[in-house]
């Protein structure tokens, strides 16, 4: 098996999170679009692996179970993806209640942050995009007032309400990257960091990250990303080569209107790395 030349797709999200389509239209998708290999990866839930993972048997696509894990990082949200895990693992399932756990009081003071600047009714808006009540986020919050006319996209959205700094941002502890790379590797899975480009982190927080990272077991970085520019992949690409990092390949695929790449079209990985899914598909 040319393992290199696999169309793979290690990170992409359904309406158990923060995407448009449900478990199995992302699967079908992915499939439409030529993928060999699919991960689901929702934030901080397990929900859709069963049906994500029934769906792709089904159409003869490759499967692999997994997760984002939302991590507290030198003042920055970091997302730790999670890839061949185990979805029954008491420690992974304990863990990501935990971090679920305080998402609706967040959501709560971002609609009374937004409130404070004229933007009222914002958690009731939020709710009506969101399939999972149990996960309220800042791109429900964002659909809602493009919805409603406020702004003409996603992106704008954030750069204007919700990113640090902004009216509707909101400080949240998440969990620590020591205890997300522990859950993943108890359930078995391989720890990834997740588009590291889009982290607003100095480069020594940068270069701190990933030695905590390494130290704590984590074995991957996404080199290529929708979220990277040809540039950003070069620099994590070295990023992979330096920590002796596996390298991911992923669209971040949330929405056709919302997602730069489509899932299952993401672009190759430069020749020289070792693609994670070396570790994830039985020799």
């Amino acid at each position: 098996m040319d393992i290199q030349g696999l169309n793979v797709d290690l990170h992409c999200h359904s309406t158990v999170s923060d995407g448009w389509l449900s478990p199995e239209e992302v699967v079908g998708r992915a499939h439409r679009n030529g993928a060999d290999l699919l991960a689901l990866t929702d934030h901080d839930e397990l929900g859709g692996l069963a049906a994500a993972g029934a769906t792709a048997a089904a159409l003869g696509l490759g499967f692999v179970p997994g997760v984002e894990i939302s991590v507290s990082f030198a003042g920055e949200t970091i997302h730790i993806v999670g890839l061949g895990i185990d979805p029954a693992n008491a420690a992974l399932r304990g863990g990501l209640q935990q971090v679920r756990s305080g998402r609706d009081a967040r959501a709560r003071v971002m609609a009374e942050e937004l409130a404070r600047v004229g933007i009222r009714g914002a958690l009731e808006g939020a709710r009506r995009f969101a399939r999972n009540p149990n996960l309220v986020g800042r791109a429900h919050f964002a659909r809602h007032m493009v919805a409603i006319g406020l702004m003409p996209d996603v992106k704008t959205v954030f750069d204007h309400y919700l990113v640090r700094g902004k009216p509707g941002f909101v400080e949240h502890e998440w969990a620590v990257l020591e205890d997300a790379v522990g859950w993943i590797r108890a359930a078995g899975g391989v720890a990834v960091v997740a588009h590291p480009a889009r982290y607003r982190l100095s480069s020594a927080n940068m270069q701190r990250l990933f030695e905590r990272f390494v130290a704590a077991g984590g074995e991957a970085v996404e080199v290529v990303s929708g979220a990277h520019n040809d540039d950003e992949t070069r620099r994590f690409a070295h990023t992979a080569r330096v920590h002796g990092l596996l390298a991911s390949r992923a669209s971040d695929f949330h929405g056709d209107t919302e997602s730069p790449v489509d899932v299952g079209r993401c672009p190759p990985l430069p020749p020289d790395l070792v693609p994670v899914w070396s570790r994830l598909i039985p020799s």
